[in-house]
């Protein structure tokens, strides 16, 4: 598929855009007394987002990866919705979604969109998508690796943003009766 550079391009976009929605929005949240917790992690996590597409690249022209359509374009279905859960989840956190951990004492959890039902739902569009960018272009290896290093990545993440929230709402008054806000980046 040699349209398949053009997906990996346009995804590659897609981060950046979310790292200027991130920047903008850390700003909004350390003007409001926002703390910044799990920061040597992060940098784990944007060596991994980046060998993921590195990899898709180097490995579909090295291994000589066909396009299968049976498996393609299901898979281009699945990073199409991944995109759309990302930004559903940035959009129902606002100004509050980041791509670090920063919790703003004080504000309750968000409980919309798909915060109705999943903790972590941007989580779950970043592991779809590590899992199908790769296989639209049947760059399994790719795949693989993405999958165990985002594991045990997410795993030191999900602590750290549990963590965070555990004590923006321990600090709270038990009066209030408000969740603490959530992180998930």
């Amino acid at each position: 598929m040699v349209r398949y550079p053009l997906l990996i391009a346009g995804v590659a976009a897609e981060r950046l855009a979310e790292l200027r929605v991130a920047r903008r929005n850390a700003a909004w949240s350390r003007a409001r007394g926002g703390v910044e917790a799990g920061r040597r992690h992060y940098p784990l996590l944007v060596a991994t987002h980046t060998g993921l597409l590195a990899g898709c690249l180097v490995e579909t022209r090295a291994a000589h990866r066909p396009f299968v359509p049976a498996l393609g374009w299901p898979m281009a279905a699945v990073v199409l919705g991944a995109q759309g859960l990302r930004w559903w989840c940035i959009r129902s956190l606002g100004p509050r979604w980041n791509t670090r951990v920063i919790v703003v004492p004080g504000l309750p959890l968000v409980a919309r969109g798909p915060y109705r039902w999943l903790r972590h739902p941007n989580y779950v569009a970043v592991v779809a998508e590590g899992v199908a960018l790769p296989l639209v272009h049947g760059a399994w290896v790719t795949a693989a690796a993405f999958t165990l290093v985002n594991a045990a990545a997410l795993a030191v993440r999900v602590r750290a943003e549990d963590a965070a929230l555990a004590e923006a709402k321990a600090a709270r008054p038990a009066s209030d009766g408000r969740r603490p806000p959530s992180a998930d980046a």
